[in-house]
């Protein structure tokens, strides 16, 4: 079966409690980054949802990785996390004029990431697609939304995701709601349920089950069994797959990404 590529990765790369349990110990802060990306394929930069970076810092990333490796970029809060979507132009341009293209290749997708209190409003949510841009100094930028609210449960929002060319972001939450509907060339999705308890984050069979369905996504396949709005499938054109262990059972999620790869290979 042909397939894009699979990419598989972790939250960010600074974490206390990884150090002696994904990290060697001794091994440098420094050195982290590096380290981190020849384990896994591919990271979530968090801490671009926070504060702004200088394009320096985003040259130095994707310097220090190797050829391949893919980040994908979580948006500021401050384009997010407001009353009214249509008003965070200015947001959005200064998010992406800060230097993420400094990533150059290696700039995967970038996470616009909306609280769950957040209820869809059509004309509003709309109105904030038109502002993502297709490229920003001739790199091309590919956008993921992820909504927490089950008011975007709805065709109308499935639709203009579509028609943006923004892929839904699938999150396997236990707090909230998920939509596993294809609307982009790529799928994003964020493995949430994990426990530290497990040595996976998730249970073994939960990871065979996983790579199937990465699988089958990359594939240009519809996977049996998740949450969709609609029952249309998507056109069967493989697709660049990008999953995440993220947030619950954070201190095993590396070593949940690093078995997933090997369940995909």
């Amino acid at each position: 079966m042909t397939h894009a590529p699979i990419r598989i990765g972790i939250g960010g790369w600074t974490f206390e409690p990884w150090r002696g349990t994904f990290y060697p110990e001794g091994l440098s802060q420094k050195k982290e980054l590096d380290y981190a990306s020849r384990q896994l394929t591919a990271i979530e930069i968090n801490g671009t949802y926070y504060s702004g970076f200088k394009p320096a810092t985003f040259a130095g990333w994707a310097a220090t990785v190797p050829d391949g490796f893919v980040f994908a970029v979580k948006a500021s809060r401050f384009c997010t996390n407001r009353k009214i979507l249509a008003e965070a132009g200015e947001s959005v341009a200064k998010f992406v004029g800060q230097g993420i293209v400094e990533l150059g290749d290696k700039l995967g997708p970038i996470l616009w990431q909306f609280m769950a209190t957040k209820k869809f409003d059509a004309d509003d949510f709309g109105a904030f697609l038109k502002l993502l841009p297709e490229s920003h100094e001739g790199v091309k930028l590919r956008h993921a939304i992820q909504v927490r609210h089950d008011s975007f449960h709805v065709p109308e929002f499935v639709a203009m995701c579509r028609a943006a060319g923004a892929a839904i972001v699938f999150a396997d939450s236990p707090e909230y709601p998920a939509i596993a509907d294809i609307t982009g060339d790529f799928v994003y999705a964020r493995l949430e349920k994990g426990e530290d308890d497990n040595p996976l984050c998730y249970p073994d069979g939960d990871i065979d089950r996983w790579a199937d369905t990465a699988r089958l996504w990359a594939a240009g396949g519809k996977p049996e069994g998740l949450p969709y709005v609609e029952d249309l499938a998507p056109p069967k054109t493989p697709r660049e797959t990008f999953v995440f262990f993220i947030h619950g059972g954070k201190v095993r999620a590396p070593a949940a990404a690093k078995a997933l790869i090997e369940r995909t290979a």
